[in-house]
């Protein structure tokens, strides 16, 4: 067996199926990608995949296991790939982050601050998606890592490095009745619209757990991908927000207030987020560091091998 067919498997996964695609995407013919996977199947002893009038359907449960060991290698090729690179180019190169947009708008520009002015050779490319979608552009290998909250779908082969926890805040257009309640409570804040994060976002799954467990059905007004749009949509008078305590600066956001509620909902956890074959060059490590205090270089590196390339 060789690299190559390896990266036939791969790519037809990644292709849906559709082996014509993945041709292409490797620059071979179609005829001679099946060969390939034919020629590993026969040296393997199994079939990877699942056949109807020869069109692949998807793989079998031996092919599943193909497929993790074959992502293994192919990530830890990349990780090889990364460490000529930096013996070759010093502090040069590209890092990627998939980010959430409240740690893109509020978390991340001091770190970003900082971070440029002492890797001026390393380009920083920021991709923008929910706390899922950053984590899906690790897995795929469209980013180095993610810096986002918790999600509904479970990573197993990411490693995944808690940076800090978000309270949150009811944040309310300025002389909002909600601003002078006494006590704030969920019945108080139920008996307004609510703004809130998308469907995919973990903060909307912790509010909306607060109110089932309380038999609250609250009104959802408005819901949206980042902070800023729901804070948009507070001052115009849509409603009110439940968002994390840093999306709301009083600096900026003149025209509206928060009032904590971190009594009331479940704080979340933010992550880094990131592949345990990826070689973590030095400015990487510091970029992390410079976000967490507690992700020191050594941390980093002993989770990286306690999880392992074989998890």
């Amino acid at each position: 067996m060789n690299l190559q067919q390896l990266r036939c498997v791969l790519e037809i996964i990644h292709s849906g199926n559709h082996i014509s695609a993945a041709a292409k995407a490797l620059n071979m013919s179609q005829p001679a990608m099946s060969r390939q996977i034919q020629i590993l199947e026969a040296e393997l002893g199994f079939e990877i995949f699942f056949r109807t009038r020869n069109r692949i359907i998807g793989l079998t449960s031996s092919g599943e296991h193909v497929a993790e060991i074959a992502q293994r290698v192919a990530n830890e090729v990349g990780a090889l790939r990364s460490l000529k690179d930096e013996i070759s180019a010093g502090n040069r190169g590209t890092l990627r982050i998939g980010t959430t947009h409240t740690q893109a708008r509020y978390v991340l520009p001091r770190a970003i601050t900082a971070f440029v002015k002492k890797y001026p050779d390393v380009e920083l490319i920021l991709k923008e998606g929910d706390p899922e979608e950053v984590c899906e552009m690790v897995e795929r290998g469209d980013a180095d890592f993610a810096i986002g909250s918790e999600t509904r779908r479970q990573f197993p082969h990411l490693l995944r490095l808690p940076c800090f926890e978000m309270s949150r805040s009811v944040v309310a257009k300025a002389g909002h009745p909600i601003l002078q309640t006494k006590k704030l409570t969920l019945q108080n804040i139920a008996a307004y619209p609510l703004i809130v994060y998308g469907a995919r976002h973990g903060g909307r799954l912790k509010v909306m757990q607060a109110f089932e467990q309380s038999g609250i059905d609250p009104k959802i007004s408005l819901s949206a991908i980042d902070a800023d749009i729901c804070k948009t949509y507070v001052e115009l008078g849509i409603g009110i927000a439940i968002l994390a305590d840093l999306a709301f600066d009083p600096a900026r956001d003149l025209n509206i207030r928060a009032r904590s509620a971190r009594n009331l909902f479940e704080s979340s956890t933010c992550y880094a987020t990131l592949r345990p074959s990826l070689y973590m060059r030095r400015y990487m490590l510091d970029f992390l560091h410079s976000i967490a205090p507690a992700l020191r270089p050594a941390a980093v590196r002993a989770a990286v091998m306690e999880k392992g390339p074989s998890t």
